[in-house]
């Protein structure tokens, strides 16, 4: 029962992150759409910076933004902020229930480094707050100049990255850069656009003429948040897909997906902003290639298939040895009750069944067993494979 409503707790918490996370993300794209989208040759309001018309449900509106702020404050002002809260909220605790609680099945792996739950918990938590004081100084320091404080932020990634790869397992080092870029991208909101937009309000309200630089502080952040959208959400669903974090250097791969990320996010931005092809049309061609290196450097590896044939039982011996802790109708694993994606591996007619599974997870991608807590060896992984190419 205890583990029956753990697993509730982790498919509730799983569902409130994504909620909150559509609704912080839906805000940013459309903020970001909408300033680029502004029309400053309409007639408009003193103050103001430019309008737009548009239409949804049904409906029509007329948005103003100003320059700095309005003349006066409204009765109702509304902020947003809660869904970029909450999203990391919700996120690091799911953070603490799968990889802090299992730290040894999915946040470790001995032949990377080998390392004590305590020690992997410690080295994920002062790498994230790290991360925020580092990227937050690379901001001050280089100010509005866009090219060195992009570059700057892209080789912070790429550190984070070779850091992850080389002290947890795969799975977790690609979760960890996905906590990593979105730690930095909340915590924008909450140490620098929302404290910057409440000392406008409190001039306002001080009867001062609000400084116009929190504005533009808080707008290169949050543009920064809009770039970092894409590549964050593929981070987060990678532990799905573990092909990405086989790569001997895992970074690379990294690298790739912020690219192909924020070199999308570029064009749609473009599109937005209603610029010409011929201004922002290069970056197709950069986000195709990125994607398309991204696609061949994960591409499998092709199984050696030399050496003696594997028998039946010898299989069913690794199988023993390796797989069926958890893979079996009654997991022995502490993690499990019931076997994960309902994949059984106890008989040779389960790993005919899950052939193809078995080989890309095992055999090419070495994601199984989990944080290969069973020090399963390459010659083994060779030995099975040869055994599931023959059937």
């Amino acid at each position: 029962m205890d583990v029956f409503l753990g697993e509730w707790g982790n498919l509730l918490l799983r569902w409130a992150h994504m909620i909150v996370g559509i609704g912080w993300i839906g805000t940013s794209f459309y903020f970001i759409a909408l300033d680029y989208s502004l029309n400053q040759k309409e007639r408009k309001s003193p103050g103001v910076f430019g309008t737009a018309w548009q239409v949804h449900g049904g409906g029509f509106y007329h948005v103003e933004k100003f320059t700095v702020a309005p003349p006066h404050l409204p009765p109702h002002l509304h902020w947003f902020k809660w869904e970029a809260y909450l999203t990391w909220v919700t996120g690091f605790g799911l953070l603490i229930i799968q990889y802090y609680f299992h730290a040894s099945a999915y946040l470790i792996d001995p032949a990377v480094m080998d390392l004590l739950p305590w020690q992997a918990i410690f080295f994920s938590i002062v790498s994230l707050l790290v991360g925020w004081v580092l990227y937050d100084g690379i901001c001050r320091l280089w100010g509005d100049r866009t090219v060195p404080l992009a570059l700057s932020v892209f080789l912070l990634i790429m550190l984070a990255s070779w850091f992850y790869t080389n002290v947890f397992s795969g799975r977790g080092a690609f979760i960890h850069v996905g906590a990593f870029i979105g730690t930095i991208m909340a915590f924008n909101v909450f140490m620098v656009i929302i404290p910057g937009q409440r000392k406008m309000v409190a001039q306002m309200l001080n009867g001062e003429e609000p400084e116009a630089k929190y504005g533009k502080v808080a707008k290169q952040r949050s543009l920064h948040n809009n770039y970092l959208t894409l590549p964050v959400l593929l981070m987060m669903v990678s532990p799905h897909y573990p092909f990405l974090s086989a790569h001997p250097h895992a970074w690379m791969v990294v690298a790739l997906i912020l690219i192909t990320g924020g070199m999308f996010r570029h064009i749609l931005n473009r599109i937005d902003m209603g610029e010409p092809w011929e201004k922002y049309g290069w970056a197709a061609p950069v986000t195709a290639f990125a994607l398309l290196c991204a696609i061949f450097v994960t591409a499998p590896s092709k199984t050696a298939d030399s050496g003696p044939p594997v028998s039946d039982a010898e299989v069913l011996a690794l199988s023993a040895k390796h797989c069926v802790s958890c893979h079996a109708r009654r997991p022995t694993h502490e993690s499990f009750k019931e076997p994960p994606k309902n994949v059984t591996l106890e008989t040779l007619a389960d790993l005919k069944r899950f052939n193809q599974l078995i080989m890309m997870q095992t055999v090419r991608n070495k994601a199984m067993p989990l944080g290969n807590q069973t020090n399963m060896t390459d010659d083994e992984r060779a030995q099975l494979g040869r055994w599931l190419s023959a059937h």
